[in-house]
């Protein structure tokens, strides 16, 4: 293998071998890492904003995140600004960081789970939209335009969103949007999760017990906005076969209690039994003294 490599002079980035050659990280998890560590300190560029930089479609972007957060390089958190707006924050380090880490060089904040209708974006929290005249007045017919009914979500959907105050007394979201959150619900069943384990995912995302929850049904659309496919554990080495599997029970009636022993080929007796029942066996005549005569020089009757 032949290189030719020429290190730059200016406009480069100091990546640690460990990133570039991790073994869990696919291609487009590293790129995205790298990318993040070559912008300035003060930049305010989303994980989201860097993968429709670097060309990274949205189900890769969504491996490729949870890939950096499993192994320690991404931690998020969300948080509510003094006017009610939610934002999330992101913090990519060079080296991986445990929770605790995290949260120490965030400066010490409790995240909490944020409501939100959209993804929210990373960074300090913008200015409401609504409420402004349009740039450019409407054309054409402007009436009430209803939007119609969502799809039927499976009935497993709508049972893993139903009832969700049994969950916890302060989720009572509006009967009027239990078909939206089916509707998300059946993307999670569709990735191989149970209504039951949508739910324990609802349950692991709320805020702290003493956290008042302004609009519930937002929340829980927010927590099941993006779903994440089953972490199937790789199954267990099968256990190795017991000894006493490969023994057989002596047939034989000298045992006065079973006794077991290891055939080498398709045997029924043990050792000891086989030995007694050729012993008791009839044997052939034997040629023995004809063999000591020979050996002692006498001749043979008609030699």
């Amino acid at each position: 293998m032949l290189r030719h490599v020429i290190p730059p002079a200016r406009f480069f980035s100091q990546v640690s071998n460990d990133i570039i050659r991790h073994p869990r990280l696919s291609s487009d998890a590293v790129r995205l890492l790298t990318w993040q560590l070559s912008l300035p300190l003060d930049a305010e560029e989303s994980l989201s904003r860097t993968a429709t930089r670097a060309g990274i479609k949205k189900g890769a972007f969504l491996r490729a995140k949870g890939q950096l957060k499993e192994e320690g390089y991404v931690h998020e958190w969300r948080q509510q600004g003094v006017r009610g707006l939610w934002s999330t924050v992101q913090l990519v380090s060079s080296v991986p960081l445990s929770a605790a880490d995290a949260v120490v060089l965030r400066g010490g904040g409790v995240p909490v789970v944020a409501p939100a209708v959209t993804s929210p974006a990373a960074g300090r929290p913008t200015g409401r939209a609504a409420g402004r005249h349009p740039e450019k007045p409407p054309k054409g017919n402007t009436s009430n335009h209803r939007v119609g009914p969502p799809e039927p979500a499976p009935e497993e959907a709508r049972k893993a969103v139903t009832d969700l105050q049994l969950l916890d007394p302060r989720l009572r979201v509006p009967r009027g949007m239990v078909p939206q959150l089916a509707a998300l619900a059946a993307q999670w069943l569709a990735c191989g999760h149970t209504p039951e384990g949508v739910r324990t995912e609802i349950r692991r995302n709320l805020p702290a017990a003493d956290t008042y929850i302004h609009s519930p049904g937002g929340l829980i659309r927010y927590i099941l906005r993006d779903p994440q496919p089953v972490h199937v554990p790789p199954p267990p080495p099968p256990a190795p076969e017991p000894r006493v599997a490969r023994m057989r029970e002596c047939e034989g009636e000298r045992h006065i209690q079973p006794l077991l022993f290891r055939p080498l080929a398709d045997e029924d007796l043990c050792r000891t039994c086989r030995r007694e029942r050729s012993e008791a066996s009839p044997q052939p005549p034997s040629r023995r003294p004809m063999v000591d005569l020979i050996a002692l020089g006498a001749s043979t009757p008609g030699g």
